[in-house]
């Protein structure tokens, strides 16, 4: 380990490591319902390549936003210049700018043709720590990467990533399988930012969040 490394899981009592422990992510992970998507991206590692240096972060929550019905989901207003996205293959970018001011990522799901995506709402920080460092300075580790707009400037993930395919060996953005959480430290919820959506939407619980405690970007 070095000094632009954090300390492992390893020794949580709540983490194990996956069996495929550093192998990237292949579609077939994400051409699944986006529930079991959301839930089984806790653990994986989401990887970023920059001037051939990788910034990663273990992911650590997760929203689930699932087909035109779904009020709380862009794909509510039908296909779009910038739904379009959610609308193809799975295991692309959807990667866009909210409130005028930051960049939120996703992955697509399901099949293709029918809108749905895991929006990545926190990491744990393990790799790439001096250029995280710069990308939130004067902020303290712990807020580096607990909010889906922190992380993406941490990682430096923009608007040129969306619809890239993060399956790729050629991406530069991906995600490999790291670690599995146990299930009685994942605490389920509504999505956050939804108050103007109505029930039963705004209250649908496809959230997903590892409680790390002590863990926490030490």
């Amino acid at each position: 380990m070095t000094a632009d490394q954090s300390q492992p899981l390893e020794g949580a009592p709540f983490w194990r490591p996956h069996s495929l422990q550093g192998q990237r992510v292949p579609r077939a992970f994400f051409e699944r319902p986006t529930l079991t998507v959301a839930r089984e991206m806790l653990g994986l590692r989401l990887v970023h390549v920059v001037e051939g240096r990788r910034v990663a972060g273990i992911v650590v929550e997760t929203e689930a936003y699932i087909g035109e019905a779904d009020q709380g989901c862009h794909a509510r207003a039908g296909r779009t210049r910038r739904t379009q996205v959610m609308y193809g293959p799975p295991g692309h970018a959807y990667v866009y700018f909210n409130y005028g001011m930051h960049w939120l990522f996703n992955v697509v799901t399901e099949v293709e043709g029918f809108p749905a995506a895991v929006l990545v709402r926190a990491l744990f920080p393990v790799e790439g720590l001096t250029y995280m460092a710069k990308q939130r300075a004067g902020r303290p580790r712990g807020a580096w990467t607990n909010g889906p707009a922190k992380l993406c400037q941490a990682l430096g993930i923009t608007g040129r990533y969306h619809g890239l395919d993060l399956c790729t060996d050629e991406s530069p953005l991906f995600f490999e399988y790291d670690g599995v959480f146990d299930e009685d430290v994942v605490v389920r919820g509504p999505r956050v930012g939804l108050n103007n959506v109505p029930e039963p939407w705004r209250s649908k619980p496809w959230r997903f969040r590892v409680r790390l405690g002590r863990w926490t970007f030490r």
